[in-house]
């Protein structure tokens, strides 16, 4: 008879005795103790299973419900750090079929006409393109620039499950120093799963 115990840390396991049922738990546990290793400290992970992706976003952000909106996290301090994840259906199949093979020019659009407010002067930084399990990923850095502030936002788009994903992070351009290595995980950390 096997029982697997979480510890009130999270991090320790106790092994007590063995049976088929708590082998389930195990299993179960294992999963949990694998996907908090991959969590980077400071981060909490979100997977919406219904609609296929997983994130990280920084501890101590908040979760708003904002229409149009899929997930919305943000620093209650600073309004302008946030991760928002938007999901539009698509016949597409893949990034690249949007017809442009350069994510610069795929980004300049996104930003011009979907990203930013029209009212609102844009600069794209630079844009890249990566694949993650075959999927093919657009990251870009951008400006966009308000009577009052200048945001520094990244974004990831990607398809898959029939949908077009878009998750964009910021920060203020006065707190881009401190931020950017952590806006650079949320970022990195974006990943599109099957929906079976």
């Amino acid at each position: 008879m096997l029982k697997v115990v979480m510890g009130d840390d999270c991090h320790s396991v106790l092994i007590v005795d063995r049976t088929p049922i708590a082998c389930k738990y195990m299993q179960f546990s294992y999963e949990l103790l694998v996907f908090a290793a991959e969590t980077k400290k400071g981060f909490i992970a979100v997977t919406d299973k219904k609609d296929g992706y997983s994130f990280l976003y920084q501890f101590g952000w908040q979760e708003v419900v904002i229409e149009g909106q899929d997930k919305v996290f943000k620093d209650v301090i600073e309004p302008l750090e946030s991760v928002s994840v938007n999901l539009i259906p698509t016949s597409k199949q893949n990034i690249r079929d949007f017809g442009s093979p350069q994510p610069q020019e795929v980004a300049e659009t996104l930003i011009r006409k979907v990203l930013a407010p029209p009212t609102q002067k844009t600069k794209l930084i630079e844009a890249a393109e990566h694949d993650v399990d075959g999927r093919a990923y657009y990251t870009f850095e951008f400006l966009t620039q308000a009577p009052n502030y200048i945001r520094h936002a990244l974004t990831a788009v990607c398809i898959g499950n029939g949908k077009f994903y878009t998750l964009r992070t910021g920060a203020n351009e006065r707190r881009w120093d401190k931020m950017k290595g952590r806006l650079h995980t949320v970022i990195d950390s974006f990943k599109i799963f099957n929906v079976v």
